[in-house]
């Protein structure tokens, strides 16, 4: 008896010794490279109400990519610089990469930033499926699956941290409530309560309609020696604009990712460290401080202006951060099949009355509209769009395929199971924007059929998948 009890043991100890071990042994492992994909001059620049021909480069636009192994799983993140880049886009670039790679492809998050000074890799419509990649789309997919390669080969042991900072002075509302009627016209012959964008300064101003995010998130990858390996942060805020006429710029976005290099001193390494900043839920959100004094910049000025505060907030915070060597990884990735708004009678009759109206009396918002809503009558009854969540750690990334509103990425903070979460838009693909129930009663550009395509309460279905798909990633691994 006294044998079998002392061979227990001895089992006890051994299995006890190499559970710790095991545990001990973990090791991290991150890559990150960035792959150009600057488009040729002449491809269409979007943003405006009318597309331009790109004429300067004025900096190169890249895919920024970050890969993070935790010995089980592989986890990703390419970050694009485009305004926005269909599901189409990316689905190509998976194909590639799950058949020139051993990567888990439904683990890797892509996205756009949504500057708008890029050609766009998007197609004629947000809802309605690519058939054909064009030839600047193919190039996008193809060095994504590059970048992605590259990433792979440059794995090394790593620790990871990740913090946050708060930024406010350059996130702004930019919707309004107003009390000039003028002010609030629509393409529609209607009348909204709230404008996007109005005239700064005016009088007529009352309040904005929704809040902002000034939380800046960020994850920070070094080497087991302390070499930088990649930085990514996050940041509610739309584009910053201030370019010429006609240049490619990767807008704030591509200076923080220079910036944040320079001041982690990773100049000059091998292999090169790599500074990407995500947009989080911005598609209400800009940096026009409508009811104060805006002093005059140069072009290109502003968007450093930003990036230099951002980056200084998150070296800020960088400083303080505890650094771990394993953390569990993890991803969810399924299906949502929303419904897609239709036109109205009413709306289908407004715009036959106004093709019988002398072109020069119709404004180019209404001819816009116009050949938006006949496409979307034309097109399909619904969409089916990805939702994602990536785990590191007690850390959640929402990944929404849509130009989201701040209080949706607030309310995804507010309610997820972990520690810390933030959003990343535009990601997997992209369609258009996404006002809440309670916007689109107020109306405004970003509620408008055409701007936004899908069911008015989608909101509140992809907040309910996100938190039940967190909810589910965080429950798995407690069980464990």
């Amino acid at each position: 008896m006294l044998a079998r009890l002392t061979l227990l043991g001895v089992f006890a100890l051994s299995t006890l010794f190499q559970s710790s071990l095991t545990a001990q042994d973990k090791v991290l492992r991150a890559g990150a490279a960035a792959s150009n994909i600057t488009p040729p001059l002449g491809e269409l620049i979007v943003g405006g109400w009318k597309p331009i021909p790109a004429k300067n480069i004025h900096d190169e636009l890249h895919a920024r990519c970050l890969l993070l192994d935790d010995g089980e799983t592989t986890v990703g993140f390419v970050i694009c610089d485009n305004v926005g880049i269909p599901r189409e886009v990316f689905e190509a670039a998976r194909k590639l990469i799950d058949a020139e790679t051993d990567l888990d492809v439904s683990k890797l998050l892509m996205a756009s930033t949504h500057t708008h000074s890029a050609t766009t890799a998007r197609g004629e419509s947000k809802i309605t499926e690519v058939e054909e990649l064009s030839d600047y789309q193919a190039f996008v997919a193809r060095r994504i699956a590059d970048g992605v390669r590259r990433a792979l080969s440059n794995m090394q042991p790593a620790r990871i941290a990740w913090g946050s900072a708060q930024e406010p002075s350059e996130v702004f509302n930019r919707r309004w409530y107003t009390t000039d009627p003028k002010m609030l016209s629509n393409p529609f012959g209607g009348v909204d309560k709230v404008r996007m964008n109005p005239p700064r300064r005016n009088p007529a101003l009352v309040r904005p309609a929704g809040p902002v995010d000034p939380e800046v998130s960020f994850i920070s990858v070094q080497s087991t020696e302390g070499q930088p390996i990649a930085l990514m942060g996050n940041y509610s805020l739309h584009y910053v604009g201030g370019v010429n006429s006609g240049d490619v710029s990767a807008d704030y976005f591509g200076y923080f990712a220079n910036m944040v290099k320079d001041r982690l001193g990773a100049d000059d390494q091998d292999p090169p460290f790599v500074g990407i900043l995500s947009n989080g839920t911005s598609g209400d959100v800009n940096n026009i401080n409508f009811n104060g004094q805006s002093p005059r910049v140069k072009r290109y000025q502003k968007m450093q202006m930003v990036a230099e505060k951002v980056t200084n907030r998150v070296m800020e915070a960088h400083a303080t951060l505890e650094w771990h060597d394993w953390v569990k990884l993890d991803s969810a990735m399924t299906d949502l099949v929303l419904k897609v708004r239709k036109p109205s009678k009413e709306m289908l009759q407004f715009f036959a009355e106004l093709e019988k109206r002398p072109k020069k009396e119709r404004h180019i918002r209404e001819e816009t509209y116009s050949a938006r809503v006949k496409q979307i009558q034309e097109g399909p009854e619904e969409v089916t769009i990805p939702l994602q969540v990536i785990r590191i750690g007690s850390l959640a990334i929402q990944a929404i395929p849509f130009e989201v509103f701040t209080e949706t990425g607030l309310e995804l903070k507010d309610r997820t199971p972990f520690e810390d979460s933030f959003t990343i838009e535009l990601a997997n693909g992209s369609y258009g924007y996404l006002p809440t129930p309670e916007q689109h009663e107020l109306g405004g550009y970003e509620t408008w059929l055409g701007s936004n395509f899908v069911q008015l309460d989608a909101t509140e279905k992809i907040v309910e998948q996100l938190l039940y798909m967190s909810q589910k990633l965080h429950d798995d691994e407690v069980k464990k």
